[in-house]
């Protein structure tokens, strides 16, 4: 069975090797970026199923790498590591291309759990229907190519986005709890998971506001419920 392929872009060496090493000790392949100007070059040479990318990096931050990684590969599995929290910074992220986010300092064991639960998605869309087109409201949502259409604007979803438009539509006009959702997307329901929970739901709010009988609504402390009149 072929080695799930792992690129590394971090900018401190020796975080970097331990990262590295702990990782090939799990049966991952890894090839270490360390320069934002090599990153493009080693993504296509390397080829790797999943990018696990540091936000600051010499030359070049990581943002701008996702959005070069993305223009060549679209569906690319994007982790960004960074010790950065803000909300502005994970919307960046976010719209950068990136389907998670892990923050420094983190455990082998929690981004493990993070590479295999995004490959895990990704393969559940690989295997999914190319002619999937799911209509909701005005809108027609395409899983396996993460597109969202609105009469002639085409909009790009990232993994995670529309992982979580699809399990919103599937529970229509239910109660979907917070707690599940969180399971289900980033495998633990930990603050800094709910957080980015937060800012994928304001996304989705703001794609959707073309059909006003399309609603998720804030069901406070409990979840959500995504309703289309």
């Amino acid at each position: 069975m072929a080695r799930i392929k792992i690129l590394y872009f971090e900018d401190e060496p020796f975080l970097g090797r331990i990262v590295k090493e702990s990782l090939e000790s799990r049966d991952f392949e890894v090839s270490m970026v360390v320069d934002g100007k090599d990153a493009l070059p080693e993504f296509l040479k390397f080829q790797p199923d999943i990018c696990v990318l540091d936000v600051m990096l010499p030359s070049t931050d990581g943002f701008a790498i996702a959005v070069e990684i993305r223009q060549k590969t679209p569906a690319m599995p994007i982790i960004f590591v960074t010790a950065k929290t803000q909300t502005e910074d994970l919307l960046k992220g976010f719209e950068s291309g990136g389907n998670d986010y892990i923050r420094k300092p983190f455990s082998m064991e929690e981004l493990i759990v993070r590479v295999n639960n995004i490959l895990q998605l990704s393969s559940q869309k690989n295997n999914a229907k190319v002619s999937d087109s799911i209509p909701i409201g005005k809108y027609e949502f395409i899983p396996l190519r993460f597109e969202l259409k609105f009469e002639s604007a085409v909009k790009k979803l990232s993994h995670r986005e529309s992982t979580l438009l699809q399990l919103l539509n599937e529970n229509k006009n239910a109660t979907l709890l917070r707690k599940d959702i969180l399971l289900k997307l980033w495998g633990d329901d930990s603050f800094f998971n709910s957080r980015n929970l937060d800012v994928y739901i304001t996304k989705l709010r703001d794609y959707l506001k073309e059909d006003k009988s399309i609603e998720i609504i804030t069901i406070k402390g409990i979840g959500y419920q995504f309703t289309v009149g």
